[in-house]
């Protein structure tokens, strides 16, 4: 435990899986809190995703954590959680409705070990007709209009990243620290649950009111495609050395900037001068860009813009993004050795490293250390990890694949 930080001696226990409950409990540990991440014998998915080894989720989101391998499914392995549950502020999950109850992680039950816990589900839908069925990121992408304008050939298509995960985790975050503030809060307000489905929902709510307005103001359903935010000279154009440069072109003021900054035969022309204009013109606008920047490299590109302060970046592939000034500075990165490997996992935004800078646990590390810490004899426990219901970490567990040489 770090002392003199936000959530300094909270622990929050969490049965988490993929994304969305492991990146709440990751922003709560950047806060100081103690994460104890539970983990069936199988352990959490993202342990096994690369080559048979963990993938980047566990490194970027379960550093720092500590954790223990019980079978709930035993009689013994719940008694551990119980115990558990018992002697910490928070639970937060996102299993299957139907997996909680079986296993005795809902509500009712933490809340029987713990008149206090704050439990939070993080799961498909909240209450309604559709509580218990299952829903995934692109699935929340899918039922909320998000996938319906992002389309890939014509045919839509889920988002690089899991969003829709990272946002509901922070909702979950967002919803924890509103009870922790609230001493009196009731059983009730304790509860929580978080759906992707909702979370979709909240994140859509600008389109889905915009789609309303245009619809009542127009009296018909009108859809805007092409273009970012349907602003033509908003988004991403080549220049000559074959890099790509993404234009902040919002407003009146940012297109004559623009224009008057790569020198454009558009510059001052009051035929584009207004966005309603520019938009009646999409083509003739997207090639003016496309010309401008494409005669020249990014460099020349970049200095041009930088200096008529326009809003710009490079389409940084994943390898390069690291590698900027920007991400260098100080409290900007956290250096984490793991197995064999370095990595740099980028940190909380606008937060100094506050939790025990440690790698990712393996699965059960902690286990030893957890039964002895909730009172259980050298003989109890040892009696445990033999019947199964408990597990400790053991060598070779998730290693990588060696990678061949194909030469």
């Amino acid at each position: 435990m770090v002392t003199g930080t936000p959530l300094a001696g909270r622990r929050v226990i969490e049965l988490g899986t993929m994304v969305a409950a492991p990146f709440a409990t990751h922003i709560l540990s950047q806060l100081g809190a103690e994460i104890i991440k539970v983990e069936p014998p199988s352990g959490d998915t993202t342990r096994a995703l690369i080559r048979g080894g963990p993938s980047g989720t566990i490194i970027a989101y379960s550093h720092s954590k500590k954790a223990i391998c019980l079978d709930l499914t035993t009689a013994g392995g719940k008694e551990i959680f119980r115990k558990l549950v018992a002697s910490a502020d928070v639970v937060i999950h996102n299993l299957a409705p139907s997996a909680a109850r079986k296993l005795g992680v809902t509500a009712d039950d933490c809340m029987a070990a713990n008149p206090r816990i704050i439990h939070v589900h993080i799961k498909g839908y909240a209450h309604g007709p559709q509580a218990d069925d299952l829903m995934t990121n692109p699935i929340a992408e899918a039922a909320t209009g998000a996938m319906d304008d992002h389309r890939i050939d014509g045919r839509p298509t889920r988002f690089g990243p899991s969003y829709h995960d990272q946002f509901a985790g922070t909702y979950a975050v967002i919803r924890t620290l509103a009870a922790m503030l609230n001493p009196s809060a009731t059983a009730e307000e304790r509860r929580i649950e978080i759906g992707l489905y909702e979370t979709g929902l909240h994140l859509a709510a600008r389109d889905l009111a915009g789609m309303q307005l245009k619809t009542q103001l127009l009296g018909r359903l009108e859809k805007e495609g092409g273009g970012e935010f349907s602003m033509p000279g908003y988004g991403s154009y080549l220049t000559s050395d074959e890099r790509w440069i993404y234009l902040l072109i919002l407003t009146d003021a940012h297109w004559a900037k623009l224009t008057k900054a790569l020198m454009m035969p558009e510059d001052g022309n009051p035929e584009l001068a207004k966005l309603r204009d520019r938009k009646k013109q999409r083509e003739r606008v997207e090639d003016a860009v496309s010309k401008a920047v494409g005669a020249l490299t990014y460099e020349e590109a970049a200095a041009k813009l930088r200096a008529a302060g326009i809003g710009f970046n490079e389409v940084m592939p994943l390898e390069r993004v690291l590698e900027v000034p920007q991400a260098r500075q100080p409290g900007k990165l956290r250096g984490l050795d793991y197995r064999d490997y370095h990595f740099e996992v980028p940190e909380f935004p606008g937060q100094l490293q506050v939790n025990p800078n440690l790698p990712p646990p393996e699965l059960g590390e902690h286990t030893a250390q957890l039964l002895r810490a909730l009172g259980y004899g050298e003989a109890e426990a040892a009696a445990l990890l033999e019947s199964g219901a408990a597990r400790t970490a053991q060598p070779g567990d998730f290693a990588w694949a060696p990678v061949r040489d194909k030469g």
